[in-house]
């Protein structure tokens, strides 16, 4: 396939990445600022799709253009040896493992139990601890770095490790301090009086305005 055509997919899957990991950020920011479970139930959902509308999507393609291309134009496993590729490569992997097996995870679970506690009429226990876990919290608030990081590496390329390092050092370290710091900016608790009975459930229908004959 065409270099051209292959940096322009390599270009696309990262902006789609990138994009749908803001728009997680900012969602699941928003949901840590809801006091209503409806509201926040509809923000839980929008991480869903973020995730699976733009940002697994988005992963695909940089995966397969990703190889493509250091199979045809950087020397196979030749290109392993540099360590802004070998460098990419390593986030990547650690970020589409990280994020199918923890992150997009604990997010379907918190989903899930938002549509039950939907259907309970009241926030539930378990949703809850879920949402008050800190390893899905860390791993969530490490996407963001660790992409601005893979950026980083492919558009100044350094030739040591040294900047690897130090660029991962600094996002776990941000990570780290997101993780400490949203929750205390955010303190998340959600308004335990049960949901408005829907119509037909003991719900009084509304008065008629229309005048008598």
């Amino acid at each position: 396939m065409d270099y051209g055509l292959l940096r322009f997919f390599h270009i696309l899957g990262a902006v789609l990445i990138g994009a749908g990991l803001v728009g997680v950020w900012m969602s699941d920011l928003r949901a840590r600022q809801l006091r209503r479970l409806e509201p926040f139930a509809e923000a839980v959902r929008s991480i869903a799709v973020f995730y699976d509308g733009l940002v697994v999507p988005g992963a695909l393609l940089l995966m397969a253009s990703g190889g493509a291309l250091i199979a045809t134009v950087y020397g196979g496993l030749d290109a392993f040896r540099v360590p802004w590729i070998a460098g990419m490569v390593a986030l990547f992997a650690f970020e589409f493992i990280e994020g199918n097996t923890v992150t997009r995870l604990y997010f379907m679970r918190l989903r899930r139990l938002s549509r039950a506690a939907l259907e309970s009429g009241h926030p539930t226990a378990e949703l809850e601890r879920a949402r008050e876990a800190a390893v899905p919290a860390f791993t969530h608030f490490l996407d963001l770095p660790l992409f601005v990081l893979i950026v980083a590496l492919a558009t100044l390329r350094p030739e040591s490790w040294t900047a690897f390092g130090i660029g991962a050092a600094v996002a776990v370290t941000v990570a780290t301090g997101l993780t400490l710091l949203i929750p205390r900016l955010y303190p998340w608790t959600l308004d335990a009086s049960p949901l408005p009975a829907a119509r037909g459930e003991g719900a009084p229908a509304p008065k008629s305005k229309r005048p008598p004959l």
